[in-house]
This record gives structure tokens, C-alpha cells and sequence, in this order.
């Protein structure tokens, strides 16, 4: 009797045309995006998960699913995945890392346009009838701009940014030069020079909090915030105190502590903007991580070496 082949669950939505290119693959496809209540019943059979943040990969649905073999991820973080668990399990974990990399990069250079212009107050007062006009903000020609996190996303936006005339630092401890004339610095240093302070880091139980009251109050008065990459990365509570005291002049946000965002007084800043995690929410991002996702999830029904794989020890034992 022939078996059956591997069961791939789609348990988020991805791109509608890589989940057909999948199913013309070596596997049986079973779409479980309505939810826990579908995912649950499949998990027994599941020889690979295909995830976006929603579907939180724990120890417990781990050991639901006793045939997996592989989670893939179609995005770049896998905060939602309880590695050491998978790894112990030796699931390969894989993402798509270069998906969201433009996506992110355009919606960060235009967060720093519109806080240096305080733009997103001036629309709303013109559409309300205020027709308010004189000297409104600066220009992000010559600032400077620290990165807090220097990987793909970050050195994307540091090239884009070269058209500005905006001077890039960063601190990552993970990287020891750069080839585009970027400055590492350590964090304190870079906290007190930046006029921007762009989070780029991923989410570690090391950096939570990592922008907390006290790294604030290291930043050069005045200074913007903005955070696409994680939101616990930011005490919000310390954030808020910090633009009611004018020590942050004003922050974007495009990811948040709790989602969605619960401080109704963050919100309600007037030098906050927010944004609901749309960073990787183009169309052609999420074609671009549903396509390697699907490749990466192909690549392993066939035996081929992964291009993406999170957890190499898994590869090696």
C-alpha cells in the first residue's frame, strides 16, 4: 500500500497563489487559517506548519503534532515559535528573511519625514479646518540616524537614506564592521548623538525593554523614536513619560507591548503615530514571503539544503 504523502497545514494566510504552487508539490495541503478550533484536529498527522504571528508555536502544540517536521514562517521573526522546544524536537524552523526587507525599509524612511515635519498633526488640523501655517519642523537633511539593530532592514534603510544627506550609526553587538560607511558605536554612545533612535532588533528575552526610562533619558533631548521591529522592545509606559516631558520629541510606532494596543493615553499622544503592524503588509511583501516560504517548505519535501533554516544545530545533529 502506497503511503500517503506529508501533510503541509497552512495554518495562517499566505499569498493565495503560493498556497496552489504548494499544493501541485509532494504533499497533502490542508488550509487551517479559521483558526485553533481547525488547526487542532490536524496537528496529529502534521509532517509541516506553515505559520505567519498568529499561530503561537509552543511546547504544547509541539508535542500535539508528533510526525512535524518542519515550521516554516512566512515572515522574518520567529518570536512566535518556542525554539529551544522545536529544536529539541529537531523541527526545522525556517523563515522568510528577506520578504518584508523594502516594505519596512519605506514605511520607516517615511515615519522620519513625518516626525521631523510633525506632518500627521498637520493633516489631521487641516482636515478638522485649521488652516495652520508658519514654520512646522525640520528637514532629516543632516541628522542623525541610530540604529539600534543593524541587519538586512537596517542597512536597506541606511542606503535609502543616503539620498537624504542623513548621517547612519549603529550598535549591534552581533556585528563587528560594516561596508557602507555606517559607524558602530556602543549603545550609550549612539543614544546620545542620534536624532532619530530607529529599532531594528529582534526580540530577545536580553532586549526586552531594551529602550527602557533609563536608556531615555541617555537620548539627546528631543529625539524621535521609532520602532518597526518588535514592540516589546519599548517600555511603553516610559515612552509615554517621555513625550509628555518633551524628552522624546516624538515616536512612531508600528508594533506595540500587547496587540492590539491597549494604553488608550499612548494612543491618544499627540506626537505619537501609530500604525497597526503593517510594516510587511504590502502586496508584493507578502507575495515575496509567501514565494520563499513555499520554496523553503518545497525544498525540504525533497530532501534539498535549506536556504533559511533558523535552527542549524537541528541540520547538523
Amino acid at each position: 500500500m502506497t503511503p500517503e504523502p506529508p501533510l503541509v497545514i497552512v495554518a495562517d494566510p499566505i499569498d493565495a497563489a503560493a498556497v496552489e504552487r504548494l499544493r501541485k508539490g509532494p504533499c497533502r495541503v490542508a488550509d487551517a487559517t479559521a483558526g485553533a478550533a481547525a488547526l487542532a484536529p490536524l496537528l496529529p498527522d502534521a509532517w509541516g506548519l506553515v505559520v505567519r504571528s498568529r499561530t503561537k508555536v509552543t511546547r504544547e502544540l509541539l508535542e500535539r503534532a508528533p510526525k512535524l517536521s518542519l515550521v516554516a514562517r512566512a515572515g522574518v521573526g520567529v518570536d512566535n515559535v518556542d525554539m529551544a522546544a522545536a529544536t529539541a524536537r529537531r523541527v526545522r524552523v525556517v523563515n522568510a528573511p528577506r520578504a518584508a526587507t523594502a516594505s519596512v525599509a519605506e514605511l520607516s524612511v517615511a515615519f522620519y519625514v513625518m516626525l521631523a515635519r510633525d506632518l500627521a498633526a498637520r493633516v489631521r488640523a487641516t482636515k478638522d479646518g485649521d488652516w495652520k501655517r508658519g514654520e512646522n519642523g525640520t528637514e532629516i537633511a543632516g541628522k542623525t540616524v541610530g540604529f539600534v539593530g543593524y541587519g538586512r532592514i537596517a542597512r536597506e534603510i541606511a542606503r535609502r537614506l543616503q539620498a537624504f544627506g542623513v548621517v547612519a550609526i549603529a550598535h549591534d553587538p552581533f556585528v563587528t564592521e560594516t561596508h557602507d560607511g555606517t559607524t558602530l558605536l556602543p549603545l550609550d554612545d549612539l543614544l546620545g548623538r542620534s536624532d532619530f533612535v530607529s529599532l531594528h532588533a529582534a526580540l530577545t528575552p536580553e532586549n526586552h525593554h531594551l529602550l527602557n526610562a533609563e536608556r531615555i533619558a541617555r537620548m539627546k533631548r528631543g529625539a524621535f523614536v521609532v520602532n518597526v521591529a518588535r514592540g516589546p522592545l519599548v517600555d511603553e509606559v516610559a515612552l509615554l513619560d517621555g513625550l509628555r516631558s518633551g524628552a522624546v520629541g516624538g515616536a512612531a510606532l508600528d508594533v506595540f507591548e500587547v496587540e492590539p494596543p491597549k494604553r488608550a493615553e499612548l494612543l491618544a499622544h499627540p506626537r505619537l503615530i501609530a500604525t497597526p503592524h503593517l510594516g510587511a503588509s504590502t502586496h508584493e511583501a507578502q507575495q515575496r514571503a509567501g514565494d520563499q516560504t513555499v520554496d523553503e517548505v518545497l525544498r525540504a519535501l525533497r530532501g534539498e539544503p535549506l536556504q533559511s533554516l533558523v535552527n542549524p544545530e537541528v541540520r547538523s545533529a
